[in-house]
């Protein structure tokens, strides 16, 4: 008869490299975690199943039929940076960094906000705003005022929905 609380209290004396090992006992496989209270609860319900016989038949087949019903991906998804070349071989590329396509460096964006006039200076890789520079509008809005904006809508750039 298995005693849960000795086997967990000795679980949880176990290093994280001892439990790794305990755990490739229990699944017949090795584990990537790290993580004690993962591997710890994991390896005694592993246990308690052995020792109380895991799950019914009814439940086993209840869960094949789900799976059969269930609308399974057979291939892998793609990454989204990586695109196929000419060869047919996929190649991944760096991110690119977002662009300012709305705005023009040079453009200076004003706005009136609590009896103070703030200015914005478009540069081409961010925004000037007092001196400092940002790297995006709303950065520049929350320096402003302190609360998170969307830096289009507080500058009046948001475009109306609708609207073409």
């Amino acid at each position: 008869m298995l005693n849960v609380e000795k086997e967990l209290a000795a679980l949880e004396r176990m290093t994280v490299d001892q439990l790794r090992k305990k755990f490739a006992e229990a699944f017949g496989e090795p584990t990537r975690s790290r993580h004690k209270q993962y591997l710890v609860k994991r390896i005694i319900w592993r246990m308690q199943a052995n020792e109380e016989g895991g799950l019914s038949e009814r439940t086993l087949r209840r869960a094949m039929e789900l799976a059969n019903e269930a609308d399974l991906r057979l291939t892998a998804p793609r990454k989204p940076d990586a695109a196929p070349n000419a060869t047919g071989e996929i190649e991944s590329r760096p991110a690119q960094a977002a662009q300012n396509t709305r705005l023009m460096p040079g453009t200076t964006l004003k706005r009136d906000y609590k009896a103070k006039t703030l200015r914005v200076t478009v540069l081409a890789d961010g925004f000037e705003f007092e001196g400092e520079r940002y790297r995006s509008l709303t950065a520049v809005a929350k320096a402003a005022t302190g609360k998170h904006w969307n830096g289009f809508h507080f500058f009046g750039l948001r475009e109306k929905r609708g609207a073409e």
